[in-house]
């Protein structure tokens, strides 16, 4: 069992892609290993890291089914709709606020002025 092919970042040879180069292309690694990787210099921490696969070898990616497409279209409204007042927000509620805006930032009651 040999260590894989490391290339310099930007130098990989034709005929091999990262997994984000082969769903451009609408392929899946389909089961392959890893073929090599790429290694980005860095300062501080070591090198960067990317790893490639044979694109000859990639599959098609599979098509989304009726089911998978429910169920994702489930998901994404679920996140839609606020835990404490329970409308549609309208958007995907952010998770660092857990809530829908107006819930998040409530407008400061108006006082009354005196004249």
């Amino acid at each position: 069992m040999g260590a894989l092919p490391v290339f310099r970042w930007r130098l990989a040879p034709d005929g091999y892609a990262t997994y984000r180069q082969l769903r451009a292309q609408g392929l899946r690694p389909g089961g392959q290993g890893v073929a090599a990787q790429l290694e980005r210099p860095r300062r501080r921490r070591g090198p960067l890291v990317a790893y490639l696969y044979r694109v000859d070898l990639a599959k098609p990616v599979r098509p989304m089914t009726p089911a998978k497409r429910a169920a994702l279209a489930k998901a994404n409204a679920a996140r839609r709709v606020c835990p404490q007042c329970g409308t549609d927000a309208g958007y995907v509620i952010p998770s660092r606020l857990g809530v829908c805006v107006p819930c998040a930032f409530p407008e400061p009651a108006e006082f009354p002025r005196s004249a």
